[in-house]
């Protein structure tokens, strides 16, 4: 049985985001997958990393959950939204304060060149723009995704990760969201 974390990086539980988040739940739960869900927006933790990687910042208890579901899944789907080309800043500080050498990577003694601690888990980014996502991708270089895919998810060995697009979201109707909505839930019993 495939063990499914869903990670929902939005912070505001009232956006199209967290609609997202449902239907790729729906989805997965019609597999029989096991599944577990992160709302970072609900978790009580510091998201700065206030030492950098000079000094360890003890994990609160929340964070510490956070990163048990993580060892604990195969197939990690991440759902948020595009803000000026990035994560939100929730997001990004809980990243920054879990994925750390000795728990994501380790880096090796007198090298440039680092150990992937969580391969064999794969990923899926479900991000909405407020433009189109060929826009996103040739003005701006999709600086979000390579955060994400690239300098974290894969950098600690996670791999393949996948992209969904949803957007642009800006001014659209309903007819047009419950499209989006059913294709997400599809991803979800696909189990991608």
């Amino acid at each position: 049985m495939k063990k499914i974390l869903i990670i929902n990086g939005h912070p505001n539980s009232d956006s199209f985001n967290f609609g997202l988040f449902e239907a790729y739940k729906k989805g997965a739960f019609t597999t029989g997958a096991n599944i577990k869900e992160i709302v970072i927006k609900d978790l009580k933790f510091n998201p700065n990393l206030q030492f950098g990687y000079q000094k360890r910042t003890e994990l609160e208890p929340d964070l510490l959950d956070a990163w048990e579901k993580i060892k604990w899944a195969d197939h990690l789907v991440w759902v948020h939204p595009v803000w000026w080309g990035g994560l939100p800043a929730i997001t990004k500080g809980f990243i920054d304060r879990l994925f750390l050498p000795g728990f994501a990577f380790q880096y090796r003694d007198n090298s440039l060149w680092w150990d992937k601690l969580l391969t064999g888990k794969t990923a899926h980014i479900i991000t909405t723009l407020d433009q189109p996502s060929w826009y996103y991708w040739f003005a701006f270089g999709r600086p979000s995704i390579n955060q994400l895919k690239k300098s974290t998810l894969e950098f600690c060995g996670i791999k393949p990760v996948k992209v969904t697009y949803v957007g642009p979201i800006k001014n659209t109707k309903l007819p047009l969201r419950k499209g989006w909505l059913e294709k997400i839930e599809k991803l979800g019993e696909n189990l991608k």
